[in-house]
């Protein structure tokens, strides 16, 4: 007893080393076998980190040298705190233009207030992703959707682009916002400010950059190559003040540079920072999440979020600025072998030596040359082909999209991504307040019960009208609800009296899709039966979930609907109501009517009806179209597939009940 005991207390506690402290938990179980393809890959890394961090940091209106602090001191905070065991943390070209943004008009030309209001800016993201992370806030992500990000994040690569284009041809240009910068690249072009050696240098560069990437496919030597060959040739032409150079770096390790604060600094400095965590936070997740999978792991958010925000508290406090996981550097390291958390280490170890013993190497590096690693690193946030599959797959999506990129580009990073934000919530209300709604039928030989509108031969049951509804009833869809309830059985009654058929005496509701229910919609629902009911018709609710009956609980409604106008499938109520068991479906023993409906009478994914989205991922790039959900609409205009996935839908579930023990009780109420 005592030794299961003390077994359990061993493993209690090394859940807890690895919740609270990943790195040391990896270290306390370290292979052997891992060392060298670490170490390997920590040098790797460390030839693209130091170009990277010093270009990103003029990106953000800092020195070059505050790119190292940020990437030193934040991969070994993240490889003891980080629960990804390879993702590489640093400066990043998605955040650059925010961080120059918020820091550069508070900063007034003054470098060292510049370097200090950084630091601060990476302490409060750091301290709002902490925070967020206890609180288990991951989810916030969601508020950055594809097209949103698809968006903002070609605007933010024009943005850095743009700014970094006179260093690349050697000149200077006036204006902050983006749209006085092209007029300044236009004014200065025209002028002939264009500087015949720092352009061929930056073009150089660029061309050494793309040739490895596209041609010999090793992007992280190409940087490397290009750097060195342009610190070589500023070193041989020795052109003074017609090459401008980064300088050398100032010798010492990472240290505190946060002097001259006040707290009206950080009033100024909330906005940037919620908006800079949102999107770092956001990066890091989805490159997180990926790696995992890949590797056959997990990761959990909150715990990324609390491991990303102490690498930005670290960083800050040491002369950084924020930083959040590199989608180039990572692939890096994880293609040169890494295996654990020891790469980043290594990687940032190397950084420091070099900054401690030849610190003078940069003396020669070109601005030009730095410049031309930001273009390429920021190009490749572009992604044209994504923006023309949302106008292919989703014109609202894109029409979003489209917003994001304006807002951010000519407002500002963050005001673009909250309107943007906001008008997706607007598109999100207006979907779900306007979701696909059908009539379903029988077809011959076929299981189920299905959209008359995208059957052919679909036929109504005799006195029966089966409807469904493809979205949670609350306040903004419950009257379209009620509306199309009654139209649907109108015209149902008018054909019927017309053609001499029996008269409409039952409503079966398919209540599968209806995930949720306010009171708006309750009360709408109490009105909708009593009209029915005026008439002589019977309203049944078929597969209603259990949460949506637990809300039925809580009005009170159960004791308005008796049991019995409950059934657990569509074809059980329908069996109930004709008193008769379908006879049309070869191979089912007789059972046809009860065993033909859990789930497929809602079509889920063949129509796209049932807020599944037929669509999403069709063309590789799962959920695109940010439908899946919402109104699952993205087949609603008729898919080709259609019928045949249907029926391969419903040739799945033999027995028809998959799904029974998750909807309404049965007559029971349970």
């Amino acid at each position: 007893m005592n030794g299961a005991n003390s077994g359990g207390n061993e493993a209690g506690r090394q859940r807890l080393l690895r919740a609270v402290v990943p790195g040391l938990h990896t270290a306390a179980h370290y292979d052997r076998s891992w060392i060298w393809p670490d170490i390997r890959a920590g040098v790797v890394l460390s030839t693209l980190l130091i170009p990277a961090g010093m270009g990103y940091a003029v990106a953000s209106g800092l020195p070059a040298y505050t790119g190292l602090f940020a990437t030193i001191v934040p991969l070994i905070a993240y490889a003891i705190f980080g629960p990804s065991r390879i993702l590489v943390l640093g400066p990043d070209s998605a955040l650059a233009p925010i961080i120059a943004a918020a820091i550069i008009p508070l900063a007034a030309g003054d470098e060292a207030r510049a370097v200090a209001l950084a630091g601060l800016l990476g302490i409060m993201v750091g301290v709002l992703l902490f925070v967020g992370g206890l609180a288990r806030l991951g989810f916030l992500t969601s508020l950055l959707s594809k097209p949103i990000q698809v968006g903002y994040l070609n605007a933010i690569a024009l943005i850095v682009i743009v700014s970094q284009v006179p260093a690349l041809l050697g000149f200077s240009s006036s204006g902050s916002a983006p749209t006085e910068r092209i007029l300044g690249l236009v004014d200065a072009i025209g002028g002939g400010a264009i500087q015949p050696i720092p352009s061929l240098i930056g073009l150089g560069a660029i061309a050494v950059m793309l040739l490895f990437k596209y041609v010999i496919r090793q992007p992280g030597i190409g940087l490397l190559v290009a750097v060195v060959l342009a610190s070589i040739a500023a070193f041989v032409l020795q052109r003074g003040d017609e090459l401008p150079v980064v300088g050398a770096m100032p010798g010492g390790l990472p240290a505190p540079a946060l002097g001259g604060l006040t707290w009206g600094d950080v009033l100024m400095l909330i906005g940037p920072a919620f908006g800079l965590a949102l999107i770092a936070f956001t990066d890091t997740a989805v490159l997180s999440r990926t790696l995992a999978s890949r590797r056959g792991e997990s990761v959990d958010g909150s715990r990324e979020m609390i491991g990303l925000g102490i690498a930005n508290v670290a960083g800050g406090a040491f002369g950084g600025f924020p930083v959040s996981a590199s989608t180039s550097r990572t692939p890096v390291g994880e293609q040169a072998g890494a295996q654990t958390q020891l790469t980043g280490v290594v990687g940032a170890l190397v950084v420091l030596l070099f900054m401690l013993v030849v610190p003078g190497v940069t003396a020669y590096l070109p601005d030009a040359a730095l410049a031309a690693v930001v273009i390429v690193a920021a190009s490749s946030l572009i992604n044209i082909p994504a923006y023309v599959r949302l106008w292919k797959m989703d014109p609202p999506e894109a029409v979003l999209s489209t917003f994001a990129f304006f807002g951010v580009f000519l407002v500002g990073v963050l005001e673009g991504i909250l309107v943007a934000i906001a008008l997706s919530f607007v598109a999100m209300a207006w979907r779900v307040s306007r979701p696909y709604r059908a009539e379903l039928g029988y077809v011959p030989g076929l299981r189920g019960y299905h959209d008359i509108s995208r059957y052919e031969d679909a036929e109504r049951i005799d006195g029966v009208v089966i409807v469904r509804f493809d979205a949670p009833l609350f306040f903004a869809n419950a009257s379209l609800f009620a509306e199309f309830m009654r139209a649907t059985v109108r015209e149902a009654r008018a054909e019927a009296e017309a053609e001499g058929l029996q008269p409409i005496e039952t409503v079966i509701l398919a209540s599968e899709p209806i995930t949720d229910i306010d009171s708006t919609a309750m009360d709408e629902l109490l009105n909708l039966d009593s009209y029915f009911v005026s008439r002589g018709i019977t309203l049944i609710f078929a597969e209603m979930k259990s949460p949506v009956w637990d809300h039925f609980a809580s009005y009170e409604l159960n004791k308005h609907f008796p049991s019995e106008r409950f059934a657990p499938t569509v074809g059980a109520a329908v069996d109930e109501v004709t008193g008769q068991l379908r006879t049309d479906i070869v191979g089912t023993d007789g059972d046809t009517g009860t065993d033909g409906d859990a789930g497929i009478d809602a079509d889920a994914g063949t129509d796209g009806d049932a807020g599944i989205d037929a669509d999403a991922g069709s063309d590789g790039d799962a959920g695109i179209d940010g439908d899946v959900g919402i109104n699952g609409d993205a087949g609603s205009d008729g898919d080709a597939g259609d019928a045949a996935g249907s029926a391969a839908g419903d040739a799945k579930r033999v027995d028809g009940d998959a799904d029974a023990a998750e909807g309404a009780p049965p007559a029971s109420g349970t």
